[in-house]
């Protein structure tokens, strides 16, 4: 399980770490035990007039820009991160905002359940695992599909929240 602490760790690196011109707002950090997903917000595209068809393509051009004209600072930030932290980095980037931003996840890891699950599923099975609903991915994921799927997000929510609370109590155990 991600920590508290990690997660801090890990904003804090990557907002001291990434050029300024790719943080319209702070980056966006994501991890499980696999990966850490960096989703970073640039610039909108400057077209007052034009139609959302033509809006939605400028978007995903400055995206396609984005990360082919990054590659390499990116490369290297991502290996600094992985031998930090050990653990591999995707990216993905943000244009616009609202509804009619353009959301682009780069290449990022495929982890084998039963079937290939990107990092959002799996964050949703690992939680359900650390927090001893299931005893395994497979279990949490039969359990996902039976029950959660209707009210995922409050519900593990509040889950993640009383997971810190027990992490705390855990801390201060005497065994710390």
């Amino acid at each position: 399980m991600i920590t508290s602490e990690t997660d801090e760790r890990l904003h804090g690196w990557f907002a001291g770490r990434l050029p300024d011109e790719w943080q319209v707002q702070p980056a966006e950090v994501v991890a499980d035990r696999e990966e850490i997903t960096v989703t970073v917000t640039i610039p909108d595209v400057d077209l007052p007039d034009a139609s959302p068809a033509q809006a939605a393509e400028a978007r995903a051009g400055r995206a396609k820009a984005f990360r082919e004209e990054t590659r390499e600072r990116r490369m290297t930030i991502a290996q600094e991160a992985e031998h930090r932290f050990r653990t591999k980095v995707s990216w993905g980037v943000v244009v616009g905002e609202g509804e009619s931003a353009h959301r682009e996840l780069f290449t990022h890891l495929a982890v084998p359940v039963m079937t290939r699950l990107r990092q959002p599923e799996r964050l949703v099975l690992e939680t359900l695992v650390d927090a001893g609903v299931a005893r395994s991915r497979s279990e949490a994921l039969g359990w996902c599909v039976r029950l959660v799927a209707q009210h995922e997000s409050d519900w593990l929510a509040q889950l993640r929240e009383a997971m810190v609370g027990l992490d705390d109590v855990r801390s201060r155990g005497p065994a710390a």
